[in-house]
C-alpha cells in the first residue's frame, strides 16, 4: 500500500519523465513529416480529452490530453491516432494530395515513421554524453577483487587480479559492462577472455540465476557468476567527442541487454518478472527522483532507449508494424488490402494490451497490491 500513500511523489516525476520522452518521440515524427511536406493536423501529448492546446501558423493543433501515457502525431489523411489510412476522397485537389501522408512515396512514409524511435536513440545518446562529459561516467576497472566460494566463477577457475577483457566477443571496459552482459545469460555457457599476469586466457563460465531486490522493491532474478569488484569506483569525465561515443555505446548496451532478456523470455530461459508497466516505471522513477536529478536524467535516457526499441518491434499499431507494412508494399508494389491492415491492427492491439496487462499485474504483485486484490476474490 506504500504506492498509494506516496502516489504524488511517484506520479509527478513519472509524468514529467514520460512527457519528455513522448515529446521527443513524436517530435521525431513531426519534424521529418514537415521536411517531407506532410501536413500535421495534431501533435498530442497524452490521450483522451484535451486539457489545453493551441494552433500554430501551419495549422497544427498542439495539445496536452488527460491520460499521460503516450502521445501521437496525426497527419492529413489518417483515420486515427495510429496512422491507419482513412478513406481518402478521390476528388482531392493536387495541393491536398501533395500534403497527404498516404499519398507520399513509401520511402518517405517509412522515414517519417522511423524518425520517432530514431529521435529517442539520438536523445538518449546526447543525454548520456552530457552526463559523461559534465559529471563523469561511472567506472570500476574490470578486475576481479574476490571470488566467492561455491560459485560458477570459482568452478571456472577465476583468480583475484584477473582482468576481464571480453565476454563472448563483447569487449569489457568496466565492471559495469560485465554485469550487463551476464545479467540475462543465466544457464548459458559464456567464453570469458581475461588477462592473468599479462598473459591472455579464456575461461568458460555459466552464470547462475540468483534472486535480488529490484528497483521497485520486488524480487528480480538475474545471472551472476560470483565475483566481486575491486571497489575502486570513480566517475571518469569524458571529452565531448569521446562522450558522444560512450553515449552511443551506452545506448547499444541497453538495446543488447534488453534483446537478450526478451529473447530469454521468448524461449523460456527467463521469466517475465523483470517486465514493468506504468506502475512499475512510476515507482522506479519516484525512487530515483529521491536520489538526485542526475540519476533521474540518466533513467530518462534509459527509458527513452527502451521506448524507441519497443516501438521498432514489428507489431501493428507500433512504428515497427508500420515499417513492416511499408516493406511489404515496397516488395509487392502496392499496399496490403484495407481488410488485411484492419485485422492486423486489431491483432497488434490485442498483443500490446496483453503485454500491458501482464506487466501491470507483475507491478501490482511487486508492490503488494496484487495479493491484496486476489484476496478480495478468494
Amino acid at each position: 500500500m506504500a504506492l498509494i500513500s506516496n502516489l504524488w511523489a511517484y506520479a509527478v516525476p513519472f509524468v514529467v519523465v514520460l512527457t519528455v520522452i513522448v515529446f521527443v518521440h513524436e517530435w521525431g515524427h513531426y519534424i521529418i513529416a514537415r521536411v517531407n511536406g506532410i501536413r500535421v493536423e495534431t501533435f498530442s501529448i497524452g490521450f483522451g480529452r484535451e486539457l489545453f492546446g493551441w494552433n500554430d501558423r501551419h495549422g497544427t493543433r498542439w495539445k496536452v490530453a488527460l491520460i499521460p501515457l503516450g502521445g501521437y502525431v496525426k497527419f492529413f489523411g489518417d483515420a486515427n491516432a495510429v496512422s491507419m489510412p482513412g478513406e481518402m476522397p478521390l476528388d482531392l485537389t493536387p495541393a491536398e494530395r501533395a500534403v497527404s501522408f498516404h499519398y507520399k512515396p513509401v520511402w518517405r512514409r517509412a522515414a517519417v515513421v522511423f524518425a520517432g524511435p530514431a529521435a529517442n536513440f539520438v536523445f538518449s545518446t546526447l543525454v548520456f554524453a552530457a552526463l559523461f562529459a559534465i559529471i563523469g561516467q561511472p567506472f570500476t576497472p574490470p578486475v576481479v577483487g574476490g571470488v566467492l566460494p561455491d560459485t560458477p566463477a570459482a568452478a571456472a577457475g577465476f583468480h583475484v587480479g584477473d582482468r576481464i577483457v571480453a565476454v563472448d566477443g563483447h569487449s569489457v571496459e568496466r565492471f559495469q559492462d560485465l554485469q550487463m552482459l551476464i545479467a540475462f545469460q543465466a544457464g548459458v555457457a559464456l567464453k570469458v577472455a581475461i588477462e592473468r599476469d599479462g598473459a591472455p586466457l579464456t575461461l568458460t563460465v555459466t552464470p547462475r540465476r540468483v534472486e535480488r531486490k529490484d528497483g521497485i522493491g520486488g524480487p528480480a532474478k538475474v545471472g551472476q557468476i560470483g565475483i566481486q569488484s575491486t571497489n575502486k569506483f570513480e566517475f571518469v569525465r569524458r571529452p565531448p567527442i569521446e562522450a558522444l561515443w560512450y553515449g552511443a555505446h551506452q545506448c547499444a548496451e541497453i538495446v543488447q541487454t534488453t534483446m537478450t532478456y526478451l529473447g530469454g523470455v521468448a524461449v523460456g530461459r527467463e521469466s517475465g518478472d523483470s517486465l514493468s508497466g506504468p506502475l512499475g516505471i512510476a515507482r522506479i522513477t519516484g525512487e530515483v527522483a529521491r536520489v538526485g536529478m542526475a540519476d533521474l536524467i540518466q533513467l530518462m535516457a534509459m527509458l527513452s532507449v527502451s521506448i524507441g526499441l519497443v516501438n521498432l518491434f514489428p507489431i501493428p499499431v507500433l512504428d515497427g508494424g508500420h515499417l513492416l507494412f511499408y516493406a511489404v508494399e515496397a516488395i509487392r508494389g502496392r499496399p496490403l488490402g484495407e481488410k488485411a491492415q484492419e485485422y492486423s491492427f486489431r491483432l497488434g492491439l490485442i498483443v500490446v494490451l496483453t503485454v500491458f496487462v501482464f506487466a501491470t499485474w507483475h507491478d501490482l504483485i511487486k508492490t503488494g497490491i496484487g495479493p491484496f486484490l486476489s484476496g478480495l476474490f478468494s
